[in-house]
């Protein structure tokens, strides 16, 4: 067994070993994923970027695109900076704050808007209000073209995709914690559609996660 199938225990704390053993293990499938979606120049917005594997990662292959990471948590930043000098990724910007819950940390659509906003492995352990955030965060600074992409698993249609999913989202329920959990498609379209926002496409994904890809409504 290799260390990337070692999966140490559930922890979302965004620097736990957890969190950096789920990043290795989807980097690639997303990276694949996103070298078809995503523009070939332009600016990117990545929220919760957590320790920042995905950010540093993914920059190095899109040369002609800016990349600014972003986390609620501030003791990230050192950890993202880190990552970035180690890349040499003169791409990635300076992390910053946002507080999916308080528009007031979003940033100024008369500083910069956003071609992509993208979000990865959120869902299982936050509630489906942070959608509402996301989106009305992305209707401000998302380019009329833009798109927002969210991985993760997911229920569909209040269903389990596979049994694998459902073991997952039991061992989440387990810790007893309110907010964690699989949230259902259906319940991310919902949030979004008040802010303008629609699902345009859902991309499978090894694992059975999801790419699920909005933009405006036109």
């Amino acid at each position: 067994m290799t260390q990337v199938d070692q999966r140490p225990d559930i922890d979302p704390y965004p620097l736990s070993p957890y969190v950096a053993w789920a990043g290795n293990r989807n980097k690639d499938p997303i990276l694949t994923a996103f070298k078809e979606i995503f523009p070939t120049s332009g600016n990117v917005l990545e929220l919760a970027s957590g320790a920042g594997l995905h950010i540093n990662y993914f920059a190095p292959h899109f040369s002609g695109v800016h990349f600014l990471p972003s986390d609620y948590d501030t003791d990230v930043f050192d950890t993202i900076e880190s990552k970035r000098a180690d890349a040499g990724n003169s791409n990635v910007a300076d992390p910053i704050r946002i507080d999916l819950t308080d528009p007031s940390t979003f940033p100024d659509p008369k500083d910069q808007t956003f071609d992509v906003i993208f979000v990865i492995n959120l869902f299982q352990v936050a509630p489906v209000s942070i959608q509402e955030g996301i989106a009305r965060l992305s209707s401000s600074v998302l380019a009329a073209d833009g798109f927002v992409a969210i991985y993760g698993p997911f229920k569909r249609d209040g269903h389990y995709t596979t049994g694998s999913n459902e073991a997952f989202d039991k061992e989440i329920l387990a810790a007893g914690v309110t907010e964690w959990g699989l949230k259902d498609i259906g319940e991310l379209e919902k949030a979004a559609a008040p802010h303008g926002l629609k699902l345009a496409r859902t991309l499978d994904l090894p694992a059975n996660n999801f790419i699920l890809i909005f933009d405006r409504v036109r």
